[in-house]
């Protein structure tokens, strides 16, 4: 199921996005123990151009709502790093 929610994210990143950095990475190993036994436990690394002027806080919203419907329904946990192009 991991693998069909990463491409999930990535696809919805991808259109919503057009990144030029992106990374998804699957941190389930290291929740062993926790609520599902880590499942749906990601980091996100992206740079776009689509966060420009905006805060870190404003970043995070925009990519909750490009996930809108995952979150809960095969992400449980995600940790951020969004960034805008230097």
């Amino acid at each position: 199921m991991s693998e069909a929610v990463l491409d999930q994210i990535r696809q919805r990143l991808q259109s919503a996005f057009a990144p030029t950095e992106l990374e998804v990475l699957d941190e389930g190993h290291k929740h062993t123990g926790h609520a599902g036994e880590g499942k749906g436990h990601f980091h996100l690394r992206i740079v776009s151009a689509a966060f420009a002027g905006c805060l870190p806080i404003k970043r995070h919203r925009m990519i909750y709502a490009a996930l809108e419907g995952l979150m809960n329904n095969g992400i449980h946990a995600l940790s951020i790093d969004a960034k805008a192009i230097e």
